[in-house]
């Protein structure tokens, strides 16, 4: 299956769900190949501090020209591709081969519009094919304080969009993942009994159960 973490908005966090995602399901033993489309580069250097620290199991990593030869993507269980519109002709190209779609939003409804719009381009590029791509967002790096509603008014938005999966799951906006991922950890690699690890288990299990059968 191919997967876009995908988001016209910076900040969203798609670089450290593409790369905690690739890692998981690496542990999981999955066939697992990322695609870093975004001219940033982050998750290269993510994978990149990985491999320099020799940590298991390691992060197949491949560059956006793949993108245009989607049939050599079919030797792999799963694909991650992280892109945004920093490279506007590679997010499209994405979005008319991948299965399916997730977006990490943020609190804000700064976010929310970036969502919405990032919908109707998905929508406007996915005319030339048979089957549009399932669309999932989730929360991400959401309030932590209980008072602070933001969080909970945003998921009533994205559960208001017609074209979106919601997924209940979120992740709190946590030192771990920062911590993390500049060591070329995932975040349940760290420490697995953090608050950011249950968090991220509880992700993971919702966006590929097949993977725990």
């Amino acid at each position: 299956m191919i997967t876009v973490i995908g988001s016209l908005k910076g900040g969203s966090g798609k670089s450290t769900i593409a790369f905690n995602l690739a890692v998981w399901l690496a542990y999981a033993h999955q066939n697992v190949l990322a695609i870093d489309a975004d001219p940033q580069a982050t998750l290269t250097d993510v994978v990149e501090v990985r491999e320099e620290e020799g940590f298991e199991p390691p992060v197949q990593l491949a560059h956006k020209e793949l993108l245009w030869h989607p049939e050599k993507l079919q030797d792999y269980d799963e694909v991650l591709i992280d892109v945004g519109t920093a490279d506007l002709e590679s997010l499209k190209q994405a979005i008319r081969i991948t299965d399916r779609i997730v977006i990490p939003v943020p609190p804000s409804q700064a976010d929310i519009w970036s969502t919405q719009r990032f919908l109707r381009l998905i929508r406007a590029v996915s005319q030339s094919r048979t089957e549009p791509p399932e669309v999932l967002a989730f929360i991400n790096r959401g309030d932590t304080h209980r008072a602070v509603r933001e969080s909970d008014e945003a998921a009533a938005a994205l559960v208001s969009l017609p074209e979106v999966d919601f997924v209940k799951a979120r992740l709190a906006q946590r030192t771990a993942f920062r911590r993390s991922f500049s060591e070329g950890l995932a975040v349940f690699e760290m420490d697995p009994r953090s608050k950011g690890a249950l968090e991220w288990n509880a992700l993971a299990a919702v966006l590929y159960p097949h993977v725990l059968r």
